[in-house]
């Protein structure tokens, strides 16, 4: 194989390798939201540093305020999903703050609340 060839392989396969990588990035981005017990410990902290003022996030432990469900009552609701949690986290609401978190955010918050489920 001739020096030409070579390094026009050389390339095709760098270039190659470049969109595979790129691909990779961004379907992991945009792709399912971050679940496992990592996720779920960092909805936990989020939701300690954001929601506990107002509801309770912890099984068990009692909210400030009767109108804000606790994250327990909020997972063993039938309609709770992963859907359902990126819909409200995307829309304003009567009685609670309007946050403004990433997708990432809403993605581990949703994770710590779907793991509270039939505790």
């Amino acid at each position: 194989m001739s020096h030409s060839a070579r390094i026009h392989l050389g390339l095709a396969l760098l270039i190659a390798l470049s969109v595979l990588f790129l691909f990779s990035m961004v379907h992991t981005a945009a792709g399912a939201p971050r679940s496992g017990p990592r996720a779920v410990a960092d909805g936990h902290r989020l939701a300690q540093a954001w929601c506990q003022t107002c509801h309770a996030v912890e099984p068990g432990m009692a909210g400030w305020f009767d109108d804000a469900p606790s994250f327990q009552a909020i997972a063993d609701r039938s309609g709770t999903t992963a859907l359902s949690l990126k819909v409200f986290w995307r829309t304003s609401h009567q009685n609670m703050p309007n946050l403004v978190i990433s997708p990432e955010q809403a993605d581990v918050l949703s994770a710590y609340i779907l793991s509270l489920r039939g505790r």
